[in-house]
């Protein structure tokens, strides 16, 4: 029988790794994810509360429209509300924020679309090596149709995505990873890898069934555009980066890496992982 590995156990390796699932902003374009921050902060602005950027990245990956519910939820921001508006939040309010949000964010994608560096390349050797490429994202079908175009102008195509909008559950459930997972016809869920900067996505990756990486210098737990992280000394990065880490990692992380440059060594780790029978 060729080119088949057994584990010590008899059981067949799902390996190699047959399918990468990325997240968009902070993991494969948009250094530090500040497209939806921005959008999120204007739209509440224009509703007469000025939130944090703390605030508005606390619940980074869940749905958008929920993303601003959860928001609404944090304790002194409601007290904020409530004082500046005689009254606690309402699901008219939330849908307000949220058709601003549209509008708003659709002109930050278009400004903050830049792919990172080191993420085409790597793109590429995955797909050199027969790995299919999938992607998920908190945001609608209808930012992601003008999002899209911006990343494939500079390269970047994947095989499948899946939008929140098109699934019944978002992050952290696993609904929109596992849709990638059939419509990329993966073999084995325990051969595949999803790539998240957002604890959310990680843990939606592990109830997939699947490897976990996170990103932590270009994602949304570390939180600054390229410029201010590269001004950064190495002290100051890895002052940022430790508790970033921490965090990806008490969501699932199985490895945790700056940026998505540098995952090919990670993919060569999890191959050696599944040769030797090891699962995520």
């Amino acid at each position: 029988m060729a080119n088949v590995t057994f584990t010590p156990e008899g059981e067949k390796s799902p390996g190699p790794v047959a399918a990468v699932i990325f997240d968009w902003a902070g993991t494969v374009l948009d250094f530090g994810c500040m497209a939806p921050v921005a959008a999120f902060r204007e739209a509440f602005v224009e509703h007469g509360l000025d939130i944090t950027e703390a605030e508005a990245r606390a619940p980074m990956g869940a749905a958008k429209r929920e993303h601003i519910e959860m928001i609404l939820g944090q304790p002194d921001v409601q007290r904020r509300w409530a004082r500046a508006r005689q009254a606690a939040s309402t699901n008219e309010d939330i849908d307000s924020i949220y058709a601003a949000f549209l509008r708003i964010d659709a002109v930050n994608c278009a400004r903050y679309s830049d792919m990172i560096p080191g993420a085409l390349e790597t793109i590429a050797e995955l797909r050199a090596r027969g790995i299919r490429i999938g992607s998920t994202t908190g945001y609608p079908r209808s930012v992601m149709d003008g999002l899209m175009p911006l990343a494939k102008a500079q390269g970047y195509e994947p095989d499948h995505c899946t939008t929140v909008s098109e699934v019944r559950r978002g992050r952290p459930w696993p609904d929109m990873i596992l849709d990638n997972a059939l419509a990329l016809e993966v073999p084995d869920v325990r051969a595949c890898l999803v790539v998240d900067d957002s604890p959310s996505g990680l843990l939606a990756g592990r109830a997939a069934g699947m490897w976990a990486v996170g990103i932590a210098a270009s994602g949304n737990e570390v939180g600054l555009p390229r410029d201010a992280w590269t001004a950064l000394s190495a002290g100051e990065q890895e002052q940022r980066r430790l508790p970033a880490v921490a965090r990806l990692k008490a969501s699932g992380a199985n490895f945790v890496i700056d940026t998505v440059a540098d995952l090919l060594p990670v993919v060569d780790e999890i191959n050696r992982r599944l040769a030797r029978g090891e699962r995520p």
